[in-house]
């Protein structure tokens, strides 16, 4: 117990550093965000077309913010930061292994409310839509849902590749097929086959929870089961990280 107060001096520590480095890092940081409310701008004329629910819409750009930022984003930092040796140096202080990550995962969740919030705002402004406190509140709670899948996939994928490279090219293509599959997939171009596993996909699972979010309807049976799997997803994924996930790239 009285290790307690000195592990939670060494996570404010490594928060404090954690996030000068986000900030550091305003490339990614200002893609992360860029990128979802492009979804919202380029679809803003076109509200009346087959994918142009507004609903849908602002559920899709955040996805793709919380998709982006934790696959193609932590993923890569990670590995980078473990083929420089910084995860080993890290490892020789006086602070718990435990706190490493955990900080790691708390800014990384932190910059994804904002990114939520920044196109929950300015997406329901551009379409119309008038949201309570309530929905606000809820919308965040899934996005912290959300990317704590996203996060795990991440963390899996470091745990499997050790190669920054590999992660990096691996991140990408994993981006791609998730966001192609959980967006085309439910639409059923790519059949109905494609259609029914894409409902059950990481970025299907989550897009389907946002929607019963922010529909202001009881969620139905689909909505609870997607809620589920995402559960699942990140019970296992995060498994996978934590066991083959290696300290050093060799």
């Amino acid at each position: 117990m009285n290790n307690i107060p000195q592990s939670i001096k060494y996570l404010r520590t490594l928060l404090q550093t954690d996030f000068l480095v986000l900030l550091k890092n305003k490339r990614a940081l200002i893609i992360s965000i860029v990128a979802p409310l492009y979804v919202i701008f380029i679809t803003s004329r076109n509200a009346k077309s087959t994918l142009g629910d507004p609903i849908f819409l602002i559920v899709l750009a955040i996805t793709i913010g919380l998709l982006s930022t934790s696959i193609t984003g932590y993923a890569l930092m990670l590995a980078r930061d473990r083929e420089r040796g910084v995860f080993q140096r890290l490892r020789v202080t006086p602070a718990p292994t435990w706190t490493i990550m955990v900080s790691r995962l708390l800014v990384q969740t932190a910059a994804n409310l904002v990114i939520a919030l920044i196109v929950l705002v300015i997406g329901s402004n551009i379409h119309n839509m008038t949201l309570n406190v309530d929905q606000y509140f809820e919308v965040l709670l899934v996005a912290i849902l959300g990317g704590a899948v996203f996060l795990s996939i991440g963390q899996a994928l470091v745990g499997l590749v050790r190669s920054a490279i590999l992660v990096n090219s691996i991140g990408s293509l994993l981006y791609v097929a998730l966001l192609l599959t959980g967006l085309l997939g439910p639409s059923g171009v790519l059949g109905s086959t494609i259609q029914n596993i894409a409902e059950w996909t990481p970025v299907g699972t989550v897009i389907a929870v946002f929607q019963g979010t922010l529909s202001q309807v009881a969620w139905d049976s689909q909505t609870w089961f997607s809620l589920l799997v995402c559960c699942g997803y990140i019970i296992v994924f995060t498994a996978i990280g934590i066991k083959w996930f290696r300290w050093d790239a060799r």
